[in-house]
């Protein structure tokens, strides 16, 4: 079966970030969306360790130890860039100012609620970080992940079985199978990796799927 590689993913992400957005890109695959978006549409990067106007990473040999993002990996700063306090930043994430965030997740519900800082394991390290934040504040929220754990079992499920980050708050899932809207009416397939079948997703998640509607399809 034919998937799509993490670059790939990080690809279909920046392709749906629409022009003059502030987005914020979540710690580890998210921030792959960063070296995806055209040099030609402006978009504004956020992050929560108050940064704006985040560009992509450094070439080797060019990083910049004091320049990094809210994971502590280099970046580099366009033009216009500016830092600000960790309390701004946040403010920032609370109050809807940002359009678009792109978080990982353990598991999302067809209904969009998201659980992404701990699989509830006895020896897992809780890492929510500034999550909760993003997951209520931004405007749209997109998740990327891998449709499948390692064992085989589907990310998107019908119901979280793990600790909540947010209720009812992500619109996009981008995997390596297939692009999903999620929300009220359940989850909906965006599109499919070539090769891949609505009726193979519906095997692989176990959840009801149907094809998106138009509304649905436009980011």
């Amino acid at each position: 079966m034919n998937r799509l590689s993490r670059d790939a993913i990080a690809a279909r992400v920046a392709r749906d970030i629409p022009e003059g957005a502030y987005v914020n890109l979540g710690i580890g695959l998210p921030t792959r969306v960063a070296d995806f978006l055209p040099a030609d549409k402006e978009i504004f990067l956020h992050s929560e360790n108050g940064l704006l106007g985040m560009g992509p990473a450094p070439a080797p040999g060019e990083e910049d130890p004091d320049l990094i993002n809210a994971g502590k990996q280099p970046v580099t700063l366009l033009t216009g860039g500016c830092y600000f306090h960790h309390a701004d930043s946040f403010a920032m994430m609370r109050s809807g100012r940002l359009d678009v965030c792109v978080l990982g997740a353990f598991q999302v519900s067809v209904y969009g609620d998201l659980a992404n800082w701990s699989t509830g394991a006895p020896d897992a390290i809780p890492a929510v970080g500034g999550a909760m934040d993003l997951a209520i504040g931004a405007r749209q929220v997109f998740v990327m992940m891998d449709l499948l754990t390692r064992d085989g079992a589907s990310k998107l499920v019908a119901e979280c079985s793990y600790p909540l980050t947010g209720l009812r708050c992500v619109s996009r899932v981008y995997t390596d199978l297939g692009v999903f809207a999620v929300g009220a009416q359940g989850a909906r397939v965006i599109e499919t990796v070539d090769g891949v079948s609505l009726d193979d997703l519906r095997r692989l998640t176990g959840v009801p799927l149907e094809p998106a509607t138009h509304e649905e399809n436009a980011p």
